[in-house]
């Protein structure tokens, strides 16, 4: 299959499918946790549908004293990487192409979900995303939209955009890709220096622990639910020995949920300043996706665990989904 590299909206609107089209959105220099969204896309399209990868540097999400004139742009990679993963066709348009008249005065507002974590270090980033978001969704005219869910707050904020807003799309949340190490593959790793990359994997580090602490926590508790009553519990525990009875006793004592994720995570993460080259922490936060708002001790459902720093010149994101309250 050969990939067809369009610069122009009138290009996409001409072209004729069975089936769904399935968009990927990407600011270029892809890697391979771009192949695994358009990979996904594929598969979503099918046969019949197409796969429109989009390649875009929109400088409305960049502040001052960002990247956005470094920021590698690779498009002859990229469609090359792009027609190995399956798609159709590339949309690369230029910035007269998608802002005709230059900036939009026009703009769509993240509101209070856009000022927190990220939007925080970077005011108003997530204006820009949204924007171009809208705007490529409608250039495009996308049945399905993919996103990673390593950029958590980007997708919270474009579905509740979608939501909000009544776009006619589908919003598919892909996993986060990651190296053999842990570290979650992004186009800003490249600028890392080899003992940059190795410090920042206390990010991941931290993340894998507090999911790793919920995950015990909620087993143990299982297993003591199993025994209902304290006559049957203190017979099993009995036959399990000292060592699981203590386990099982911890972990009724223990506070468990969101208290002892985040401590989990905060303990790995407070080495981070005495690493080499040191790691600048930004926040750690485990939010509710719908709001991303701090999530409450006794909070029951889907979170998100996010952490955000800075290795020597180079910012980092990076979180993991956690679900609280689900019963044996």
């Amino acid at each position: 299959m050969s990939t067809r590299v369009l610069h122009e909206g009138e290009e996409l609107r001409a072209r004729t499918r069975a089936g769904q089209r399935v968009v990927v959105m990407t600011m270029g220099a892809l890697h391979e946790g771009h192949a695994t969204l358009i990979r996904t896309a594929r598969d979503r399209a099918g046969a019949d549908g197409e796969v429109v990868v989009t390649v875009f540097v929109n400088p409305l999400q960049f502040g001052a004293g960002e990247d956005l004139d470094r920021y590698p742009r690779t498009l002859d990679a990229d469609v090359k990487i792009a027609e190995q993963a399956g798609a159709d066709a590339v949309f690369a348009p230029s910035a007269d192409e998608v802002y005709p008249g230059g900036q939009p005065q026009v703009r769509i507002a993240a509101g209070p979900m856009g000022e927190r974590l990220e939007g925080a270090s970077r005011p108003g980033h997530f204006d820009g995303m949204l924007t171009v978001v809208a705007k490529l969704l409608h250039l495009t005219r996308a049945d399905v939209a993919l996103f990673g869910q390593k950029d958590a707050q980007q997708l919270a904020l474009i579905r509740r955009m979608v939501r909000d807003l009544n776009f006619d799309v589908e919003i598919v949340a892909v996993p986060t890709v990651r190296e053999a190490d842990g570290l979650a593959l992004s186009s800003r790793n490249r600028y890392l220096s080899p003992d940059e990359r190795t410090s920042a994997l206390v990010l991941s580090r931290a993340l894998f622990a507090g999911r790793d602490r919920h995950a015990a926590q909620q087993a143990l508790r299982a297993r003591a639910a199993e025994n209902p009553t304290t006559r049957a519990r203190a017979q099993a525990l009995g036959a399990l020995g000292e060592a699981r009875a203590a386990a099982d006793a911890h972990a009724v004592a223990t506070p468990g949920g969101p208290a002892a994720v985040r401590a989990a995570a905060r303990q790995i993460l407070d080495e981070a300043a005495r690493l080499r080259p040191p790691v600048e922490l930004d926040y750690l936060a485990l939010v509710d996706p719908a709001d991303l708002s701090d999530v409450d001790d006794d909070f029951e459902g889907e979170a998100v665990l996010a952490v955000a720093a800075r290795v020597g010149t180079t910012r980092l994101i990076d979180n993991l989904p956690l679900t609280f309250g689900a019963r044996p």
